[in-house]
């Protein structure tokens, strides 16, 4: 194993098997990032688009070779099943392939933070009481991303910076929507408030951020689709947002 920058990091919402799923950006992250300890936080396997239409590519493939190969030499990689592989969940504490499954997690930082670590669904009341409108949601999450892969396909022809997120700019021009990813940090941050914690890191929302809530630290990794996002802990103990790009 080569020398690792980071002593953690956290990716989650890879959605690998849905056309979601930016598969060379996040191959050329795994390339470039090594760390001592690798969480996985959830939807990395996507059953739910799975189960409408079996779309599995080579580079998916190669995705899990890379992240088996991280394990076997030496990266301790956790997965932390979310909704979209949730019954991953019905093997807590397994190890597949020198990866282990785990439903949560408390990470000690080098700093002595004491941080939960879970997917985040268990605190979106959509997700855990009406299943029907999360799947309704999902399917015009899957035009939008659809959409956006049009839109960039132009901008990059017209030479427009050619990263840009359908998605996301709705999500925050939509005055419920972004109301919604306040209130969804709000309730894990007044759920967990009460542990012995000094904060949480989660992802599901495809919404990164890294805040203090209370005193409460609430961090979230964002997604491997839109954004590219992902969350590091330096060897100090410091956590930091990246947002990767392959280079063009």
């Amino acid at each position: 194993m080569t020398t690792p920058q980071y002593r953690t990091i956290w990716i989650s919402d890879l959605h690998i098997g849905s056309t979601q799923c930016q598969a060379e950006i996040l191959l050329d992250f795994l390339k470039h990032n090594d760390s001592e300890k690798l969480y996985l936080v959830g939807d990395i396997i996507d059953f739910w688009a799975l189960s409408k239409k079996m779309y599995w590519p080579s580079s998916h493939n190669t995705i899990i070779q890379k992240l088996l190969r991280k394990a076997r030499h030496g990266t301790q990689i956790i997965y932390i099943p979310g909704n979209h592989d949730e019954n991953l969940r019905e093997y807590d504490d397994y190890v597949f392939g020198d990866i282990t499954v785990k439903n949560s997690d408390i990470h000690i930082t080098a700093a002595g933070q004491r941080l939960l670590i879970v997917h985040g669904d268990e605190y979106d009341g959509i997700a855990r009481h009406s299943r029907w409108l999360s799947f309704v949601g999902n399917v015009g999450y899957d035009w939008l991303i659809e959409m956006n892969r049009v839109i960039r396909y132009f901008r990059k022809l017209l030479g427009v910076q050619s990263h840009f997120s359908l998605a996301t700019y709705i999500k925050l021009k939509v005055k419920n929507l972004a109301q919604f990813i306040s209130l969804y940090e709000e309730s894990i941050v007044r759920s967990l408030k009460s542990e012995k914690l000094d904060g949480v890191i989660c992802g599901h929302i495809h919404h990164a951020e890294i805040k203090q809530i209370d005193d409460f630290w609430y961090i979230n990794t964002g997604d491997f689709v839109e954004n590219c996002t992902a969350i590091v802990e330096h060897f100090d103990g410091r956590l930091e947002l990246l947002q990767w790009r392959v280079k063009e």
